[in-house]
């Protein structure tokens, strides 16, 4: 049996259609069989909500009186980046304020960057600014100083280049020294063990050959609609696979777009990772609309089949070494304890499922509702036949 976009589509403005979230359908397909549920379930809808440090804002902010031509300028003290048009700016979720953090009142905790910057905006928060220029005949102010609220500009929209990655390592510390990584908080000898995805909720490992998720599809981004614009940065398709199709590391990424007025602080959290810098953190969900049993059977991917890398982030991530000291799959990663060279060792989720579960849940609301429609892509993700492997910078350096 196969199904089209568009006659799901026509099921939802009806208020016909039935959506399952990727946790509800694996007991459904468990129960009912393949067959069965092809034919009465039509969408399966997907969640993530962690930190995601490629990311940002573009804001315009409307032309002063008289216009001005901005070349630097910082929010709330955090420097966004101007070389765009004349009042068009991008925040940098990872940005740190002007100040060495290392004067702060907390070395090290890093309180506030570009992505808490983005929180406050969607707040509703005031932000004050300041701008330079040099001036020139037809813009000719050079200085401006002041504060906004998001609905006081023209546009804000947030747009993130590399977001929603397809698994990802696992991160130990076999140093004698405690270190501090964007995973978190590394105990020394192996006393941790932190990762970073909702697993068998993740969008990409419900669709591992991107099959419905493409250029154009409707998400739910940050609270509100949003839509993927392109393959994110480092999307590498060709890695290593399992059977079920389901990369063994970190593979697919996604670019995506969607307008900050509509969005909510609740999925857009500015983000202070102690002794590294600042993050965004983005609630994603994604709908894979059930258009033949292939699809249908991805969806039902469980926890105990996805498998994580487990690399050391006090030699091998740094050095590139490329060495995996195991594989580990999701089901024992969120029991709390792993075993791994003969101890046992906590783990720690970065991201949090309750969330990607949250998510998965309110975007099948708006879908049974009539809320949301989905959308077929125009143009497919890089696969295995089409794409290239990420590699190290080819170029030459010091």
């Amino acid at each position: 049996m196969k199904k089209t976009v568009e006659e799901i589509n026509k099921k939802i403005k009806k208020g016909k259609a039935v959506v399952c979230t990727a946790e509800e359908i694996m007991n459904i397909v468990r129960s009912e069989g393949v067959r069965t549920t092809m034919k009465t379930v039509d969408v399966v809808t997907t969640g993530t909500f962690g930190p995601m440090c490629s990311s940002g804002a573009f804001v315009n902010f409307g032309h002063f009186k008289p216009k001005m031509r901005i070349t630097k300028a910082w929010l709330n003290d955090v420097e966004v980046f101007c070389g765009i048009a004349a009042v068009d700016a991008y925040i940098g979720a990872t940005q740190l304020p002007e100040h060495d953090p290392a004067n702060t009142p907390h070395p090290g905790s890093f309180e506030y960057g570009g992505g808490h910057v983005i929180e406050d905006l969607v707040s509703g928060k005031t932000i004050r600014f300041r701008a330079s220029s040099y001036g020139t005949r037809e813009y000719p102010r050079t200085q401006a100083n002041g504060s906004f609220t998001i609905k006081e500009i023209n546009d804000a929209f947030l747009f993130n280049p590399r977001n929603c990655y397809q698994n990802y390592n696992v991160a130990v510390n076999t140093s004698k020294e405690k270190i501090y990584t964007y995973l978190g908080i590394l105990k020394p000898e192996f006393g941790n063990a932190n990762y970073c995805s909702a697993g068998q909720l993740s969008p990409l490992l419900n669709d591992p050959d991107y099959r419905t998720i493409g250029i154009g599809t409707r998400i739910f981004l940050g609270g509100g609609i949003g839509y993927v614009v392109w393959q994110g940065t480092q999307h590498d398709p060709l890695v290593v696979r399992n059977q079920k199709s389901v990369p063994t590391e970190g593979a697919g990424t996604l670019a995506v777009i969607g307008d900050l007025k509509q969005m909510k602080p609740e999925w857009l959290r500015g983000t202070s990772i102690t002794g590294y810098g600042v993050s965004l953190t983005v609630g994603i969900g994604i709908p894979i609309p059930l258009l033949d049993e292939d699809i249908l059977r991805a969806t039902c991917i469980h926890d105990q089949d996805i498998f994580a890398p487990v690399v050391d982030y006090a030699y091998d991530y740094p050095n590139m070494t490329g060495k995996v000291i195991a594989h580990i799959d999701y089901q024992a990663l969120k029991s709390g304890m792993i075993k791994l060279k003969g101890k046992s060792i906590p783990t720690f989720p970065v991201s949090s499922y309750a969330k990607a579960r949250d998510i998965a849940r309110i975007l099948k609301e708006w879908i049974v509702q009539g809320d949301f429609l989905l959308s077929d892509p125009v143009q497919a993700l890089p696969t295995r036949e089409t794409g290239v492997a990420v590699h190290p910078f080819q170029g030459k350096y010091t």
